[in-house]
């Protein structure tokens, strides 16, 4: 009786390292790329799901996505934040005028 060999195992894809690099950036330095990772992270559980690419990537491209999604969001929220208190600021101005 002889046992299978099973190979080597699977690298994690290009793509999944990708977004959770792009998505932990989102969250400390430039927020800009937040939509980015969620991008990469949502294409490469696509391509895994569809077996184009190798399952032992699925955790850090879910991880990857949700890091760009948390980032998305807290741009989103800064951005509204940024132009609600600017413009109060600015009406608050020209109403002391």
């Amino acid at each position: 009786m002889t046992v299978a060999n099973p190979g080597p195992p699977q690298s994690t894809s290009t793509q999944a390292i990708a977004s959770i690099v792009l998505g932990i950036l989102s969250l400390f330095c430039c927020p800009l790329l937040a939509p980015i990772a969620w991008y990469i992270g949502n294409q490469e559980l696509k391509a895994i799901q569809e077996g184009r690419s190798p399952a032992s990537g699925e955790g850090i491209a879910k991880a990857g996505k949700i890091l760009g999604i948390i980032g998305t969001l807290w741009m989103v929220l800064v951005g509204l934040w940024i132009f609600f208190m600017g413009g109060m600021v600015v009406l608050q101005g020209l109403m002391n005028q």
